[in-house]
């Protein structure tokens, strides 16, 4: 696994709300943005709005305020079989696999592992962002 973190997703009670926070608020501007997500571009990882229990669902864990802090890690990788490769180092390093790697419904492919103190990883392929020699992650 590369020493690489590609994107932080903070789980949101209200997307119109926090929307309005960063963008309204703060002056940010999305790379895209649909009635579900949005990604910021920040100069170094990606910032993405979801839904705290889609986040969760995403994730098949429980959105359980005691054990779930509403925020995941995602290591973004150059190709499909990339992602079942870090999944598999991850599991072999102590990490519990917590979704095995399978297609999204954003055309990508992606799986989830907790590292043994349980923070949140997503481990993903997207075929529209790019991955720069020095590991900068960029949406077409």
């Amino acid at each position: 696994m590369e020493q690489r973190m590609s994107l932080v997703t903070l789980g949101v009670a209200d997307l119109r709300r926090a929307r309005r926070f960063y963008e309204a608020g703060l002056g940010w501007k999305p790379g895209f943005a649909s009635d579900d997500v949005v990604f910021y571009e920040t100069g170094g990882p990606i910032i993405a709005l979801w839904s705290r229990r889609d986040l969760a669902a995403d994730a098949q864990i429980e959105d359980d305020e005691s054990t779930f802090g509403g925020l995941a890690l995602a290591h973004n990788v150059r190709s499909r079989e990339d992602v079942e490769a870090v999944l598999a180092e991850a599991a072999a390093a102590g990490a519990a696999i917590l979704k095995s790697a399978e297609d999204t419904q954003w055309g990508g492919y992606s799986g989830y592992f907790a590292d043994p103190d349980g923070h949140l990883w997503e481990v993903a392929f997207n075929p529209a962002w790019t991955i720069g020699e020095d590991g900068a992650v960029r949406m077409k």
